[in-house]
């Protein structure tokens, strides 16, 4: 009862959940230009899922999964029937794939051939994220119940929470769900005492999620919807990319549930006033015109839809650096990074290139 009362106060004040205001980005997540300075190693339509393996570095490019070569370019390794949403190596041979069609499978190793559209009877709609904890042992996100990959916009105006964070034997072929309704987990990474650590977007958080399936936020209030995460290479920090921005706007369009649905029933999800991958590039698109730019040059103050950040966290989850593209640059969306001794490399799924930063 007295959560609803809480409810109904922050509704009638603005305040609590129901407030429009944002997290400032200063102190560790200052704004800088770090990923649109940083070196281009490839340019390929929306890049994503990179990660190393025995046989070098993997990405994904819609439904290719490619290999980074030295030159600088990419080789098809492999082309699936849709696209692929997420990737995980157990770092010997063995390569979890997941697609928006809903569908997870194993490539190479000890399970070659595994397969599997359903958890304990529940179908897989969206993986979103993977990782290993050792060659029989796979952690699996699941960002949704209700729409694939390919419509995250549409669970988010939606106001989804259908999320799901599993574990899956898979020598013994069960699965176990360590946490239901979670509003779209997108990153996750095993930590100590059978613990893992997954980001969820919607809600604009890191958790960590115990044995027992307790949660406990680890970071909270961040400034736009995190993705995927990553250890770094050395030590136990990890690496978050942010894949869009919050803003007032948008956080007042989620308040707004007649607005919202009307906009979902009459206008086509590329031009809805949501989070955007790539900066604009129609006529069409929201906040666009004189309410950005002024003679060509775009206005301090203007509200970008887009960006790309990618913030390093300490043990305790606490933000220690971060590097931005932003609301003028291009190489926004960047959906994942993965740390190496030579730089942070990272994808920008919304600027269509592979950019290697030093650090």
């Amino acid at each position: 009862m007295s959560n609803i009362f809480s409810r109904t106060l922050d509704r009638f004040r603005g305040s609590g959940s129901a407030a429009t205001t944002l997290p400032p980005m200063d102190g560790a997540l200052r704004p800088n230009t770090r990923i649109d300075e940083a070196e281009a190693l490839a340019s390929l339509e929306a890049p994503d899922n990179i990660l190393s393996t025995p046989d070098g570095i993997l990405l994904s490019s819609r439904e290719r999964l490619l290999r980074l070569t030295p030159e600088g370019g990419t080789d098809v390794i492999w082309s699936a029937s849709s696209d692929i949403t997420c990737l995980a190596s157990d770092g010997s041979g063995a390569l979890a794939v997941g697609l928006d069609e809903g569908r997870v499978l194993i490539r190479g190793g000890r399970h070659d051939g595994w397969e599997g559209t359903q958890l304990n009877g529940m179908p897989i709609v969206a993986p979103s994220a993977a990782v290993f904890t050792d060659p029989d042992t796979l952690l699996l996100c699941l960002a949704s119940q209700d729409n694939r990959m390919g419509d995250w916009k549409l669970d988010l105006m939606t106001k989804r929470a259908s999320g799901s964070v599993w574990k899956l034997d898979l020598a013994a072929g069960t699965a176990t769900c360590l946490c239901r309704g979670l509003a779209f987990p997108y990153g996750i990474v095993a930590a100590e005492e059978n613990s893992v650590i997954v980001s969820e977007s919607w809600c604009h958080q890191v958790l960590r999620i115990g044995a027992d399936g307790r949660t406990e936020v680890m970071l909270a209030e961040l400034p736009g919807y995190p993705g995927r995460l990553v250890r770094d290479v050395e030590g136990e920090d990890l690496w978050l990319t942010l894949f869009a921005p919050r803003t007032q706007l948008i956080e007042f369009v989620l308040r707004e549930d007649e607005y919202r649905q009307r906009m979902i029933a009459t206008i086509e999800p590329e031009y809805w006033i949501a989070p955007s991958l790539h900066a604009p590039t129609s006529y069409l698109e929201p906040l666009q015109g004189g309410s950005l730019k002024q003679l060509g040059e775009l206005k301090p103050w203007a509200p970008s839809r887009s960006l790309g950040i990618v913030l390093r966290l300490d043990p305790a989850g606490h933000a220690k650096e971060s590097l931005h593209s932003r609301a003028n640059g291009v190489r926004h969306g960047v959906t994942s990074c993965l740390p190496s001794r030579d730089g942070l490399l990272m994808t920008s799924k919304g600027g269509d290139v592979v950019v290697r930063a030093k650090l």
